[in-house]
């Protein structure tokens, strides 16, 4: 892919909203890890003992949007405009609202979420099930749609280029990472907001609990993380501030085998063949990788798998960190959290979490890598920027 170079960073996350609270906050991990869980208020959580999730806490989108026109939006399109006005002021590209650089026409979205609104989904099943279905509150049926979340993004931030939604499970902000790469190359838009959300509901909660997805201590999360990516010339050229570059892609799957095979499935050839897809697409040799950001979220199975990948792609004394540990698992956000976590980590804060190798002595090159629960694998080369 031809570099991107990442010029803002909008995140809203359990352990900070905003860039600058996000690297504070991984600056001091240590004591976000030893912090007591606080009480869930996304959803009633009282019929769960110590039900473990990672909340954004005291999320107030009217800060950031006002007051008006937030009625009818739902948690995850409320997580998912703030931040990509965030981003959008960040990289410089919007001061107080409006644009300063480039235009609304030159300007998109590509974006991922793994389960949608399953708010909105569970409360109109409930009205139309448990009252009449005559009862639904049609301003609320719009966020049933997957690509809900993303439209209103382009609506209130007044995007007019390409709007793009993709659903791939965990893999889902990566890949965006590589469609985005396609567009920009054929010029569909000069830049192009790149990550994604997903919710906190009482519904996505059960689900994985019910499944014992929960059991060997990972927690359900939540937020949303975009990135800008510009030309590496055209960032340059208009004296952008860069956290890094985004140099290369991969992506890969691997059916599960035999009609029993179960829902599951974690596949450790995937993973290593997604690293190598990602560090041949940058030109990277694997010696040259100092981290990989991993989707290492304490699902014991699917942890295994992705670090066996990892070593057979990248060695076992490759440095591996776990950001999920503080942010949870946040499914089709994952990959944009790991993103914004090695854009921290190549501006010079210390890598925390590490799980398997030992703490680098610096970060020059960075992989991101996100395991899907389907035998899917992708993974991003970021590298800090050379200037």
């Amino acid at each position: 892919m031809t570099p991107r170079s990442i010029t803002g960073l909008g995140i809203c996350s359990t352990i900070g909203t905003g860039r600058e609270a996000f690297f504070r906050a991984l600056a001091d991990a240590p004591a976000l890890a030893g912090a007591e869980l606080k009480p869930v208020l996304s959803f009633d959580a009282s019929k769960y003992s110590e039900a473990a999730v990672a909340e954004v806490a005291d999320f107030d989108p009217a800060r950031w949007l006002g007051d008006k026109g937030l009625r009818s939006l739902d948690r995850l399109t409320k997580l998912l405009v703030v931040a990509a006005r965030l981003c959008a002021h960040d990289a410089g590209l919007k001061r107080d609202g409006a644009f300063v650089v480039g235009s609304p026409e030159q300007t998109g979205l590509v974006c991922s979420n793994a389960y949608g609104s399953l708010e909105a989904i569970t409360e109109l099943d409930r009205v139309a099930v448990l009252e009449d279905a005559r009862y639904i509150n049609p301003a609320k049926f719009p966020n049933t749609v997957a690509n809900s979340a993303s439209g209103y993004v382009s609506i209130w931030e007044d995007l007019r280029a390409l709007n793009v939604a993709i659903s791939n499970g965990n893999c889902g902000a990566l890949d965006a990472v590589a469609c985005a790469d396609i567009y920009m190359a054929s010029h569909r838009a000069e830049t192009i907001l790149v990550g994604g959300a997903e919710a906190l509901s009482e519904a996505l909660f059960l689900a994985f609990q019910r499944v014992g997805m929960l059991e060997s201590g990972a927690r359900v999360g939540e937020g949303a993380a975009i990135v800008a990516l510009e030309d590496r010339e055209r960032a340059r050229a208009r004296g952008a501030r860069v956290w890094a570059e985004v140099v290369g892609c991969g992506a890969a799957f691997d059916a599960a085998e035999g009609e029993g095979a179960g829902v599951f499935h974690a596949s450790k050839e995937a993973m290593a063949r997604a690293i190598h897809e990602a560090l041949a697409d940058a030109d990277v040799a694997a010696s040259e990788v100092d981290l990989v950001i991993s989707g290492v979220a304490g699902l014991r199975a699917f942890d295994a798998f992705e670090l066996a990948g990892i070593a057979r792609a990248l060695g076992k004394g490759t440095p591996v960190c776990a950001p999920k540990r503080l942010l949870g698992e946040t499914f089709g956000a994952g990959g944009a959290m790991g993103m914004a976590v090695a854009a921290a980590y190549l501006g010079g804060l210390p890598p925390r979490e590490i799980v398997q190798g030992l703490p680098p002595s610096r970060v020059a090159t960075v992989v991101v890598t996100a395991m899907g629960y389907y035998g899917n694998a992708s993974a991003v080369v970021m590298r800090k920027s050379p200037d």
